[in-house]
């Protein structure tokens, strides 16, 4: 959990509150997603657990990638990672659990 709050709240810059062992991310409106421990038999989603929206993909990319963030490459993705085909681009990337988020632009 540690990695996890350092991740989602120094990386990404979203705000996070520890309780009882798990962290509440705050994501406005009073909001929030609860990320708790898995274990060691965690197994990562091979599928987006989490999208956030942004309003600009590129200027979300540029910053994130700043701040150590890596972009995963698929064959529909750009020199940036971002995916511009069909529907509101996207770019994807993984937490420290392997778990797959993305930022898409509103």
């Amino acid at each position: 959990m540690p990695t996890a709050k350092k991740f989602y709240g120094e990386t990404l810059g979203v705000p996070v509150k520890e309780e009882r062992g798990m962290l509440l991310l705050e994501i406005g409106d009073g909001h929030h997603i609860l990320v708790y421990p898995k274990g060691k038999g965690h197994i990562p989603a091979t599928f987006t657990i989490l999208n956030f929206s942004v309003g600009d993909i590129d200027s979300a990319v540029d910053d994130l990638a700043r701040r150590g963030i890596v972009f995963q490459k698929y064959e529909e993705t750009d020199e940036k990672g971002i995916n511009r085909g069909d529907g509101p681009p996207i770019a994807w990337f993984t937490d420290p659990a392997g778990n797959i988020l993305s930022v898409i632009e509103e």
